[in-house]
């Protein structure tokens, strides 16, 4: 698993793809943030970071399916998937490997917001006037999305051959699962499932987080997407043996 997980970071940065995307990410989040006048820190004058986490869930709508479009759907296409499956590895180490090493290319995406903090606490009216509880718990909001995102993302990409297919179903995938319950739930006809549509969204648990509290069923609730997610993508690269 560790030497997949090595082979798709190291496969990720070694092309100029990895770096426009990362790149694409953190100015279109610092133009939010700091520049388009309905989000910019400086014309709300209150020391928060609350307009970059609210729009960095959208982000990687579309961020995070560019990432992983790429993870099993190439590999079927060039036929290195079979190669690699005649290796004494099994599914869940490929799966896995490929999961966690996404996982790890999110997550360095986002060290370099860290600059936004530090530039948000030295700005302050009273220096450090931020509250860094909540961009810690932000922070790992955005890291269980970021997973969850992953593995619907592996899911899409295992559907097929072809990337943009596989992006596509992601993105849609995605939007779905953050705002698409949110929505379903206004709908006067399912009224009564307002409340259950709400908990199975994504969106509802990544705000509780946000709020710096780390709540054992929004942790569990990402984990079991997760595991959801990957179980479904290792049925379909199962199918292969049917």
């Amino acid at each position: 698993m560790l030497a997949i997980l090595y082979k798709e970071i190291s496969g990720f940065f070694s092309s100029l793809v990895a770096y426009i995307t990362i790149a694409a990410f953190l100015v279109v989040t610092g133009l939010f943030l700091w520049v388009f006048p309905e989000s910019s820190i400086l014309d709300y004058g209150y020391a928060g970071l609350d307009s970059f986490f609210n729009i960095s869930p959208y982000i990687f709508m579309f961020l995070i399916p560019a990432i992983t479009m790429r993870s099993l759907a190439e590999e079927r296409k060039d036929g290195t998937f079979e190669l690699l499956v005649t290796r004494p590895v099994t599914d869940w180490d490929i799966l896995l490997g490929k999961f966690f090493a996404s996982l790890v290319i999110v997550i360095l995406t986002l060290l370099p917001t860290l600059v936004y903090y530090v530039t948000v606490y030295q700005l302050g009216v009273v220096k450090g006037n931020v509250d860094t509880g909540a961009v810690i718990g932000s922070y790992i909001g955005l890291i269980l999305l970021g997973s969850a995102f992953v593995s619907i993302g592996l899911f899409a990409s295992s559907l097929g051959k072809n990337q943009i297919i596989a992006f596509t179903i992601a993105v849609f995938l995605c939007f779905i699962w953050f705002s698409g319950f949110d929505s379903f739930s206004q709908v006067l006809s399912l009224r009564r499932l307002d409340s259950f549509l709400v908990v199975i969204g994504i969106n509802q648990h990544y705000q509780s987080i946000s709020r710096g509290v780390l709540d054992t069923r929004d942790l569990i609730y990402f984990l079991s997407l997760d595991a959801i997610f990957l179980l479904f993508t290792k049925t379909v690269l199962g199918a292969r043996k049917w």
